[in-house]
């Protein structure tokens, strides 16, 4: 009886252990690369001009257009002589992907903080205030996505990079982190978040007079009012800017899909998702309300208003999924709850546009920069007034008859004051 019992008992030693032990295997992983939080929190701060190599969003206020530099900061391009633009400096920010400018006030993303910078002497910015931990915590995409990557532990800091080495781990269902990606590929900013009553200017997104700057179509942060709206996979970040440059976070509200671009006019936020334009009335700004949505084959696509027409273009061969380039122009009643589709254009790889009276700007990727008089909605493409086909286009600003342009290899400034004679200007290089 007793040789049985210590049987039973190192049955059950030996088959208690097998189902508690760690079954371990060596393989190549992607390994997070970390910038610690207060290294992070200490490097804002101006430095020399220097070139443009991984340009993206773009911003315009006063004299200055702003460029943002991937995940490193912003350059200051000095355009008041448009036909002579200027490097001026740049400031560092890490992590910055989008900015915003009130007043005197530049607001950027630096990974999982909202920075506000005074730039009222923008050769000397300063930082007045950090939110920190108010936005989604991000990681780059790998340069090697063929390896899984090793695990991310948000405690040690923000994920700047990855480098690929031997990983001894235990056997796990799924390595990969469930993190929302920032990925750059060739002058494209995108978002990939895999889980967990003043009108525009004519191409911005920003609304509510001369205090606030202009955006591109490609924007994810917006200002109305008294208020900076930040659009982030299907939530929209709020924060009160009563006082320029002491923003208080106002939370955030869900919103009815993934959001890739936001624009701002008479009132209403128009989102860009992979499936449809979403569009939210601001009666109340820090409880934004749904009005409807336009619908379309999926596709990425930046969006830009003005009267009753909204201007949307999509693009295939991207993370949105989807096989159409093409040009939608949508009609939209004066409650803007309903929706007619006027006309669609097809086109070669479209990213931005911007819209000022009745001049339609379209960065046609590889196909380059397209201008269009879009008065006769129903046969825009019959009436091309200026095309400039070596180039690969972006995004664009237009402003009081000058066009700022982003592209795979530089920033253009245009003058089309003449629509007859729409001619370049300017030009700064990516290096």
């Amino acid at each position: 009886m007793k040789t049985t019992y210590s049987f039973i008992v190192l049955l059950a030693v030996v088959f208690g252990f097998s189902c508690t032990d760690k079954y371990m295997e060596e393989l190549t992983v992607n390994a997070p690369v970390y910038l610690g939080y207060e290294e992070l929190r200490s490097a804002v701060g101006r430095v020399s001009a220097r070139p443009l190599v991984r340009p993206g969003k773009i911003y315009f206020k006063g004299n200055h257009l702003l460029i943002v530099e991937y995940m490193e900061g912003v350059h200051v391009i000095d355009v008041s002589n448009p036909s002579n633009p200027q490097n001026a400096g740049f400031i560092e920010i890490p992590g910055c992907v989008d900015i915003a400018v009130k007043e005197q006030s530049l607001y950027a993303d630096s990974f999982v903080d909202l920075v506000t910078i005074d730039i009222s002497d923008i050769s000397n910015p300063k930082e007045t205030k950090r939110l920190k931990h108010v936005l989604p915590y991000t990681v780059p995409s790998p340069e090697n996505p063929e390896y899984p990557y090793a695990e991310v532990k948000q405690e040690k800091g923000v994920v700047v990079g990855w480098e690929v080495k031997r990983e001894k781990r235990e056997i796990k269902t799924s390595y990969d982190n469930i993190y929302p990606r920032v990925e750059y590929d060739n002058n494209t900013w995108s978002n990939s978040f895999y889980a967990n009553a003043e009108k525009a200017n004519g191409g911005g997104s920003s609304s509510g007079g001369a205090s606030f700057g202009i955006s591109g179509s490609m924007a994810r942060f917006g200002l109305y009012e008294n208020y900076l709206y930040i659009a982030g996979n299907n939530r929209l970040y709020m924060f009160d800017t009563e006082t320029a440059s002491q923003p208080v976070s106002a939370g955030f509200q869900p919103l009815n899909g993934t959001v890739e671009t936001m624009f701002i006019y008479d009132g209403h936020l128009f989102f860009g998702t992979p499936s449809g334009m979403l569009v939210y009335a601001l009666r109340l700004p820090l409880y934004p309300e749904y009005v409807g949505n336009f619908w379309h084959t999926t596709s990425c696509d930046p969006v830009v208003v003005q009267g009753r027409y909204a201007y949307i273009t999509l693009r295939a061969g991207t993370e949105c999924g989807g096989g159409v380039n093409r040009l939608d122009i949508v009609e939209m009643s004066d409650d803007y709850k309903e929706y007619h589709l006027v006309s669609s254009y097809s086109m070669t790889g479209p990213y931005g546009l911007g819209i000022d009276e009745n001049k339609l700007f379209i960065c046609d990727g590889s196909a380059g920069l397209k201008i269009y008089d879009a008065t006769d909605k129903g046969a825009v493409s019959s009436h091309l007034l200026a095309s400039f086909p070596d180039i690969r286009a972006y995004d664009v600003i237009p402003a009081e008859g000058f066009l700022f342009m982003i592209g795979d290899d530089g920033f253009y400034l245009y003058d089309y004051s003449d629509h007859t004679n729409i001619h370049q200007i300017g030009y700064i290089p990516v290096e």
